[in-house]
């Protein structure tokens, strides 16, 4: 139910923004503020997300998992999502997710939320299953 109202209210919330702002301003001048947002959006997204992917590779090169990195990531690609649909409010909330300190707060908050389960904690273990042994790489 949340999901659908979500579905249903907010395109109509944005519809009703959109016409406000119209009435004050104009219909052009409305018109040229959305596709303004979209634009100035779009070049963030894409200057955050190439200094992202630079990041990432760095982390790669020296060995470490970016998980953190990927969950800023998909941040980012929501913050795109929300900059590239026509509407104030999606614009607003797609401008507040370009903000760094925030995006990490929510990444942050996502890793408190979700348990890290230890692989063999799926049977009542406490700890993780380890499996010692020797490798050879061959090429």
């Amino acid at each position: 139910m949340p999901v659908l109202l979500l579905l249903v209210g907010l395109p109509l919330l944005e519809l009703y923004v959109l016409i406000r702002v119209g009435s004050e301003i104009g219909a052009f001048p409305t018109i040229a503020l959305s596709v303004l947002t979209a634009v100035i959006g779009t070049w963030l997204v894409r200057r955050q997300g190439f200094g992202l992917l630079l990041r990432v590779r760095e982390m790669a090169d020296r060995g470490e998992i970016p998980a953190l990195e990927m969950l800023d990531g998909a941040l980012l690609i929501v913050a795109g999502l929300f900059l590239l649909l026509p509407g104030f409010m999606t614009d607003a909330a797609g401008f507040l997710l370009l903000v760094p300190a925030l995006r990490k707060r929510l990444v942050g908050r996502a890793v408190h939320v979700i348990p890290a389960r230890p692989h063999g904690s799926l049977k009542g273990e406490d700890r993780p299953r380890i499996i010692e042994g020797d490798y050879r790489r061959e090429d």
